[in-house]
């Protein structure tokens, strides 16, 4: 099932370059960049000295002083909402809006130091931050290698730094591709948002590639699950939506689209042990980014859980077509949704992490 069969539109759209003034498709080399055999051992032993948000400038400063004059000027943009906002859950195949260079562009040691900038933002926690990069980037090789498909591949997601960064002022580190987007932003040297945060994989099954076993977003699986399997009949039934989401609400361009009325089981009417549970599935998000930030993050959604509702449709063990959890407080949003197969048999999740008060350190679409 290819993107240009199951999106004929679409597909014939960014053909044309006719989709909402995307521009006609670029080449995309499909190249395999084997990001586990990167070594950050050049960036971490130039930045050895600095620790935190200092540590991380040297890295964006090292990574900016190797690129030739050509890459430069791509890499280094201008600080804007619409710059900000312009990722997707598509691949290149079917979103062409995307900014900054691939990484297949980028040498291989610019590319450990991309690898080191994002170990450093997202932590090394297996299965979270780095390493789920790492392996959704895997599975976009193997969805190359299976279905032969033009688009897909870890080559082609892309990097770049919008804004100067620095100890003042706003900048954002901009990375995504094919169910990915990271847009941690920083304003006067601190992170001032870590969301929207978009996570999707397929296959989504345990799969072999680039030397490695491969099983992203299956503890944000497993972690609903066991919130939604603790309810009782009552709390599932309040918790239950009227409505079948067959996608995430709040996703790519759908910025501050936000339902103005919260539906679902409210936290304050759940155990203390089911708290939990809630907690540690918004960890699954959380976790995605460096410890001290993120830590500080989760203290704050803590303190709203009584006011945070929990709501799903389908199964509650968020394994089939349709099926659908959401988490919406005062300042967290959590969507989860489970898809169709788009390129291989199967179902496989998309789910974004946002924030009401932070997206994008709190810019707003008129910035």
């Amino acid at each position: 099932m290819r993107y240009a069969s199951i999106y004929p539109v679409l597909a014939a759209a960014v053909v044309t370059g006719s989709l909402g003034g995307c521009r006609a498709r670029p080449d995309t080399p499909d190249v395999n960049i084997h990001i586990g055999t990167i070594s950050t051992a050049a960036a971490d032993a130039q930045c050895a000295s600095s620790l935190g948000y200092a540590k991380l400038l040297c890295l964006a400063a090292g990574l900016t002083r190797t690129l030739s004059p050509e890459l430069k000027v791509r890499m280094l943009l201008p600080y804007s909402f619409k710059n900000a906002s312009s990722w997707s859950n598509f691949p290149p195949m079917g979103y062409r809006d995307r900014i900054g260079p691939m990484l297949s562009e980028f040498s291989v040691p610019q590319r450990g130091y991309i690898k080191a900038i994002l170990r450093e933002v997202s932590g090394a926690q297996p299965n979270q931050g780095l390493d789920e990069l790492e392996q959704i980037l895997n599975a976009d090789d193997y969805l190359l290698a299976k279905t032969k498909e033009a688009g897909f591949s870890s080559g082609n997601f892309h990097f770049a730094f919008l804004g100067t960064p620095s100890a003042k002022g706003i900048w954002q580190i901009y990375y995504g591709g094919h169910h990915t987007a990271l847009t941690n932003t920083y304003i006067d040297g601190r992170l001032a948002g870590a969301s929207p945060l978009f996570r999707g994989v397929e296959p989504f099954v345990r799969f072999n590639q680039n030397g490695r076993e491969n099983a992203p977003m299956l503890d944000e699986q497993a972690a609903f699950a066991r919130l939604l399997t603790s309810l009782s009949p009552a709390q599932a039934a309040k918790a239950k939506l009227s409505k079948t989401f067959t996608d995430v609400i709040v996703g790519p361009q759908r910025d501050d689209d936000f339902p103005t009325i919260r539906d679902g089981l409210k936290g304050v009417d759940l155990s203390t042990a089911q708290k939990v549970l809630l907690l540690a599935a918004i960890n699954t998000y959380v976790g995605d980014i460096d410890q001290p930030d993120a830590d500080a993050i989760l203290a704050r959604y803590r303190r709203q859980l009584d006011d945070t509702y929990v709501a799903f449709t389908g199964t509650v063990s968020v394994s089939a077509e349709n099926d659908y959890v959401r988490i919406d407080g005062p300042s967290v949003w959590i969507e989860y949704s489970m898809q169709p197969g788009r390129s291989i048999p199967g179902v496989h999740p998309h789910s974004v992490w946002r924030d009401r008060k932070t997206d994008y350190g709190g810019t707003k679409p008129t910035s």
